[in-house]
């Protein structure tokens, strides 16, 4: 995952509008059909996966219970409570004292009852990942280690129930318990019971003594009731997409924000047991249930080859590995967990996967080294990569070996590129690989998307994905494959790190988003070959350039501020004014650090990318004026105006770039770049400083203490073509698959020519994906933007059809 990911943790979804209009004429693609060009890649489409968003834990990875192990937190038992009841008292604590012996469960849970009057109960209770979910007429498997100290006489009770335990969905007994670790087993099952989620999963007794608990597990029915399995909703919808391959383990998830906290795959094979865990580096620790055999037996389920990524001596805070020696124990990893996918049960770690119960290889084609390293400051990639090349090539010659960043001493099999981008970028460089050179290395477009939308994309980033991915299909005989990122996240507050994402759940239920479509109806129409296409307008219609206009706002990048007496000023009339009087009303905000206080708006902690904005979208031509005083952090004001929504902004930054230059910056639907010319200033803390920004047509005047700082011409936004599209040829059929998407606010009439064919069938059938551009799906509404049949009853060898207006088609011509 890109490093830039957390600043993006600031953003939310602000409710701004933009307004636009256009029109236009018509296109005509024309197709050579004779001719076909190079190999569509068949393992073009794939998955991409990390822990991020409880994409594992709390997502795909069906365990129910919430801090098993009793690690998440060092002093108190996260996620657990004590239940007691009628009178009984008891209380419950970690200990370290006590651990179970020959596993990795150190910390245990200890359960102090004190009294226990006749109907009552003391025990303890997991509240799950946001809700333990529950079914009708459905089957738990629940399992926990447990020992009692002498003297206690009783049996646990285990149930599923209601928050407040006012109802029971399902119990089950363990008679009696030892005095010596023991691993107990029961099942649970539901009745007729309502769906929801607001339960717990509880263990109670009554009778008075001390219980130690340790590694509580909960599993609902798993995908092909594989033991230790997934979530079965979430497996179809992403069998739906007909996945090539899997990446796994990630991305960041693989580094780890230190060396020791690198996903070592080596501690997380075997029985659950022996699995530590760790802490993930998108803050949260990973139950490392979702081990290297999981994620193998997860591409068998779904059939598709595993993509093997491994640790490279490189992590987030900047760590690394020395080439050479040091190296080497890392090198033997990686080749000790390749033997492990692939070896026979004849070879050291061959014999331990049989022995985890999988004595039959995986087969396996590809292996990256590492993930991102052209972030490591201390460019000994190209050495560290060179070191694994040579081991792994040695040992297993026909693996493809992919590096994740330029390398010069060796020449990779792959290279993995990853971007991360507005629909409009992604759209506009849908031809990004059209002048790549054939030839090794080829690419792994491993991580990307069009970043708008939260928790899941927009239906105008599913537009920018489909206008990208044809590109990649045309150039798929240089890109060999492309996997979405992140995949998957947890809807409920506090569950997400990552703004956009591509399928999203909670306890009970899950849902693809516009973008998850997309890559369904892309992935489930493969051609064999790319067939040459010319588009081509006739459009006269040349778009309007307006006089600038929007919002206004202020912001901070690794600061503190606080701002005052901000006034807008048209005509000399003051149409804007705000002392605060009545606290932040009309101002939105995109983090939670912001408040008034004494008539001023502070933003009191040292985050990026911090953003307030209020008024009216339409202002053009005015004078904004305010006051801004530095309390503390690294840069200095961010003064925005010409706001439409968080992707579409100007602002002045007054002592940025480590608090040295001011100067402008315009956001383009999530592009930013620079406009005019910087000037050196720096903001001294506890000052206060007038800001006065003028704007007239086009022209941008800003003055600093009176004095004119800045000033330069806001450009007119940049244009996309409106229509992408590719063709294949699928050999088998015999039919042109036409992927085509309409970008534009309007119908476009298309013709489609087919050169080189004679006849065709009439009616031609496909899928067509449309809605407005800000429309996404939700838990509540999982199905408002889904592909819909369609039909095109007028086709022959040139033919014209209408496409609505934010579009994507896919359609299938069956020549003869």
């Amino acid at each position: 995952m890109m490093r830039f990911g957390k600043a993006l943790l600031c953003i939310s979804m602000l409710c701004w509008v933009i307004v636009g209009s256009a029109m236009a004429d018509s296109s005509k693609i024309v197709v050579d059909v004779a001719h076909p060009g190079a190999k569509v890649s068949p393992i073009l489409y794939g998955l991409m996966t990390e822990e991020i968003n409880h994409s594992y834990d709390g997502g795909l990875y069906a365990e129910l219970i919430q801090n098993r192990i009793f690690k998440d937190n060092a002093t108190i038992p996260v996620h657990w409570s004590i239940v007691q009841s009628s009178g009984a008292t008891g209380s419950i604590a970690l200990d370290n004292s006590n651990p179970v012996n020959n596993t990795a469960l150190t910390t245990d849970l200890r359960l102090e009852v004190n009294t226990v009057p006749k109907g009552g109960r003391v025990g303890v209770a997991n509240d799950g990942y946001w809700g333990i979910p529950v079914k009708p007429n459905t089957l738990y498997h629940a399992s926990f280690y447990a020992m009692s100290a002498p003297g206690f006489k009783g049996a646990l009770t285990v149930d599923i129930e209601s928050n407040d335990g006012s109802k029971i969905y399902a119990t089950a007994k363990v008679d009696s318990i030892d005095t010596f670790w023991h691993h107990y087993k029961v099942t649970l099952r539901t009745g007729e019971v309502p769906i929801s989620a607001d339960n717990r999963f509880v263990i109670s007794v009554n009778s008075p003594g001390t219980i130690w608990f340790n590694l509580v597990s909960l599993f609902p029915p798993t995908y092909n009731n594989r033991p230790n399995g997934n979530r079965p909703d979430l497996m179809k919808l992403l069998a739906a997409m007909h996945p090539s391959f899997l990446r796994f383990p990630g991305g960041n998830y693989l580094e780890g924000n230190s060396i020791e906290e690198r996903f070592n795959w080596e501690k997380t094979i075997g029985p659950i047991a022996d699995r530590p865990g760790h802490y993930s580096p998108w803050g949260y620790r990973s139950t490392d249930g979702m081990g290297l055999l999981e994620f193998l037996e997860w591409c068998e389920d779904l059939h598709m080859e595993p993509l093997l990524a491994v640790y490279a001596g490189y992590s987030l805070n900047g760590t690394f590995v020395q080439p050479g020696k040091d190296l080497e124990p890392y090198v033997q990893s990686a080749l000790d967990e390749i033997q492990y996918v692939t070896g026979s049960d004849q070879t050291k770690w061959g014999a331990e996967r049989a022995k985890d119960g999988h004595p039959k290889p995986f087969p396996l084609h590809f292996v990256e080294i590492g993930n991102e390293d052209g972030f490591d400051g201390s460019h000994s990639y190209d050495a560290r990569f060179a070191q694994f090349y040579d081991a792994i090539k040695a040992k297993y010659p026909r693996l493809q070996v992919i590096a994740t960043a330029p390398v010069k001493s060796r020449v990779p099999d792959l290279v993995d590129d990853h971007y991360y981008r507005s629909a409009l970028a992604m759209e506009m460089d849908s031809g990004h690989y059209d002048s790549y050179p054939l030839g090794k290395p080829h690419i792994f477009v491993g991580e990307w998307a069009s970043t708008e939308g939260s928790p899941t994309p927009t239906m105008n980033a599913a537009l920018g994905d489909a206008s990208w991915l044809t590109g990649l299909e045309r150039d798929s005989d240089k890109v060999f494959m492309a996997s979405y990122a992140p995949l998957l996240v947890n809807v409920n507050p506090g569950a997400s790190q990552w703004g956009t994402n591509l399928i999203g759940y909670n306890a009970l239920s899950c849902f693809g988003s516009p973008s998850y479509y997309v890559q369904v109806m892309f992935s489930q129409n493969r051609g064999n070959r790319v067939l040459k296409e010319t588009i081509s307008s006739t459009s006269k219609t040349q778009p309007m350039k307006a006089a600038p206009e929007g919002a206004i706002g202020v912001g901070t990048w690794n600061t503190q501020a606080e701002y005052k007496d901000i006034r807008v000023i048209e005509d000399g009339k003051t149409i804007y004014q705000s002392d605060f009087a009545k606290g932040d009303q009309g101002w939105r905000f995109n983090s939670p650090d912001w408040k008034v206080n004494d008539g001023v708006l502070q933003q009191s902690q040292i985050r990026m990318d911090c953003q307030a904005v209020t008024g009216n979208p339409r202002w053009k031509n005015y004078t904004y004026e305010l006051k801004a005083r530095k309390i503390g952090g690294q840069e200095g004001f961010l003064i925005m105006f010409h706001v439409k929504n968080r992707q579409n902004w100007v602002w002045w930054n007054i002592g940025g770039w480590g608090n040295s230059h001011t100067g402008l910056e315009r956001m383009w639907d999530g592009q930013k770049s620079e406009i005019g010319e910087t000037s050196p200033v720096t903001v001294e803390t506890g000052k206060w400083y007038d800001i006065k920004i003028e704007l007239n047509g086009d022209t941008i005047r800003c003055f600093l203490d009176g004095k004119l700082i800045t000033s330069a011409i806001d450009p007119p936004a940049p244009q996309s073509k409106a229509v992408y599209s590719d063709a294949t040829l699928d050999n088998n059929t015999g039919d042109v698959i036409v992927k085509l998407v309409n970008t534009s606010s309007y119908p476009q009439t298309i013709t489609i020519s087919l050169q080189g064919v004679k006849k065709v069938d009439s009616i031609a059938k496909g899928e067509i994906l449309s809605g407005s551009p800000d429309e996404v799906n939700t838990i509540s509404d999982p199905k408002r933007v889904t592909p819909k049949a369609f039909v095109i009853d007028h086709v022959a060898p040139t033919f014209t059809h209408i496409f609505p207006a934010y579009s994507v088609s896919v359609f299938r011509i069956h020549t003869k």
